[in-house]
């Protein structure tokens, strides 16, 4: 067979034996051939700058010297076991380390299934069915969580709108719905039901940060009524700070998720709580009636966990946060400057380890007002950046320790292109 060299030739490949002609995941007309620190190639040999870093787990970079030692050392003595080993056991040390509301974790192979676990958790503890959830809030595939995560109608809260085809109205029924950084609209729901598991949130929801005192806020609400909260970190945790979120606010739940960055690009995910929660997982202790089955083949998996450990220890060093932090800054200031000076309204929404820029002057407090004024403009601005080297997604950018200052200064060069070409030209 003749092999397929171009970018062409590997989409219409894709086409024959993949749904939609993708994973499911990113822009499936783009074919990444590899990576490496702070820079993609695709199938035909371009080159781009990567904010998109795998949707966030390669916060190093791709192929950090030390991880892939890491890697490599592991990788002869046992690739997956189904069985616990010493490096899973050495990141599940290091998590509860570092992570305030972890005494205990289990892990998982991706942040989808730690979520649809931490649900049943809360459920299993309290003996309570319903679930509040926030709207435009991403938790991953299952059932609960494709619940008003990007609803094309807004309909009256907390009615649950299902975002895909497949799931039991039986499902829908046990969730609620309220709009992020209300906290009065979660003290009404509250108040109206006392069959309430768990709050879930996203400390950063998806680039919308919390307001001030609202995490709190819902700690306080939960306390208030014996209701569980669970900080969805798969995207903060490790980013934000090295204990995620909950360092950078200050606030604890009670079960939280982990995932990309522990695995170090590897699948490879976790959920945590205090021992007291977590012993649910433990039949001895509570027994069959209360226990929460919970097995996967490539849980613990050792060459993820020694990718994880190593990341985390990188990130441990002094002053890698402050770096990144600087990154982003400078990152969100070059696109801010190149608006401003041309007068367009714009507000960066985010956290400087990851944002993105709205083409408004209204707020982003929420799914419903973080919006584009013209979504039109915002995709010809992110089609410029991909033509001038700048891979990214289109709702939100991440902010490496692999970028340069060469990367920056491209960067900045590709922006005022994208600035003159979406809003002047």
């Amino acid at each position: 067979m003749q092999k397929l060299t171009s970018q062409s030739d590997w989409i219409a490949r894709a086409n024959e034996v993949l749904p939609a002609g993708g994973f499911g995941n990113f822009d499936p007309g783009i074919v990444i051939a590899r990576g490496e620190g702070s820079h993609v190639w695709d199938e035909d040999g371009n080159e781009y700058i990567d904010y998109l870093i795998g949707s966030g787990p390669m916060l190093l970079g791709h192929g950090h010297p030390e991880v892939m030692e890491a890697v490599l050392e592991q990788l002869p003595k046992g690739m997956t076991f189904f069985a616990n080993n010493a490096k899973g056991i050495e990141l599940a040390e290091a998590i509860v380390d570092a992570v305030p509301c972890c005494e205990q974790v289990r892990f998982v192979a991706s942040g989808g299934e730690a979520v649809m676990y931490a649900i049943r958790l809360a459920r299993a503890y309290t003996g309570r069915n319903k679930i509040l959830k926030f709207e435009g809030g991403y938790h991953g595939m299952s059932a609960e969580a494709q619940m008003s995560l990007a609803p094309a109608t807004h309909v009256n809260f907390p009615q649950a709108v299902p975002d895909s085809a497949g799931i039991p109205q039986g499902v829908a029924d046990q969730m609620l719905i309220a709009p992020y950084n209300d906290l009065a609209a979660v003290e009404a729901l509250l108040n109206e039901h006392n069959d309430i598991a768990a709050i879930i949130a996203e400390p950063l929801q998806r680039i919308i940060p919390a307001a001030l005192g609202y995490l709190q806020g819902l700690r306080d609400l939960c306390d208030k009524h014996s209701v569980l909260l669970i900080f969805d970190e798969i995207v903060t945790g490790f980013r934000l700070a090295y204990g995620g979120a909950q360092e950078r606010y200050g606030v604890t739940p009670d079960i939280c998720t982990l995932g990309k960055i522990i695995g170090g690009g590897f699948p490879l995910a976790a959920l945590g709580a205090s021992a007291e929660i977590m012993q649910h997982f433990d039949k001895a202790i509570v027994g069959s009636d209360k226990w929460l089955m919970q097995l996967g083949t490539l849980s613990g998996n050792p060459v993820a966990a020694v990718a994880g450990l190593k990341t985390m220890e990188v990130l441990r060093r002094p002053g890698n946060y402050d770096t990144l932090r600087s990154i982003g800054k400078t990152l969100q200031d070059m696109q801010s400057d190149a608006l401003t000076k041309i007068g367009v309204p714009h507000k960066i929404c985010g956290d400087e380890t990851l944002f993105d820029i709205f083409f408004t002057d209204s707020s982003c407090r929420d799914y419903r007002s973080a919006k584009h004024d013209d979504p039109a403009k915002n995709a010809a601005y992110n089609a410029t950046l991909r033509k001038h080297g700048i891979f990214k997604s289109p709702g939100k950018l991440y902010p490496s320790l692999a970028i340069s200052k060469a990367d920056l200064e491209q960067t900045r060069e590709a922006v005022l292109t994208a600035v003159q070409s979406t809003f002047v030209d």
